[in-house]
């Protein structure tokens, strides 16, 4: 009997730490909760308002928004990568009319027939090569 053995399912579902909440999301919720509570005790209560809304909004965004069922910053880093380098390439070169027109008018000569002739393999020879392959190497035809 061959050996079985247990396929992983749903590899990409994140363990859960504390009800719906993950290990990744509950890190970016706090390094974003630590940076506003420092914010708040270094700045001013309207800087505070100015900078700390913004940045708990953007940790939000990036903890929970999923796109296409990928985590938002992973989405964000293959925006990043296509706009850096997309994978279309377009050639837009313009031809001038009398480029277009010698490009029709020019033909190409057909390219040369070469027939190559095989010479053809005597039946003793087929009777060999069928004795090799059958036996699998063992039968070495005399040369």
């Amino acid at each position: 009997m061959p050996e079985q053995f247990v396929v992983p399912q749903f590899i990409d579902a994140e363990d859960k730490i504390f009800g719906p909440v993950t290990a990744r999301q509950f890190i970016i919720l706090m390094v974003a909760g630590l940076t506003n509570f420092a914010l708040f005790k270094l700045l001013s209560f309207v800087q505070f308002l100015i900078f700390g809304i913004p940045l708990i909004c953007l940790a939000g965004i990036v903890a929970f928004v999923r796109i296409n069922g990928q985590a938002f910053h992973y989405f964000f880093l293959n925006l990043l990568q296509t706009l850096k380098k997309p994978k279309l390439r377009v050639w837009q070169k313009v031809y001038q009319d009398s480029e277009l027109k010698e490009l029709i008018s020019q033909k190409t000569p057909p390219p040369p027939v070469h027939f190559v002739r095989k010479e053809f393999t005597a039946t003793s020879r087929l009777q060999e090569l069928t004795l090799v392959v059958n036996t699998g190497g063992v039968y070495k035809p005399e040369e």
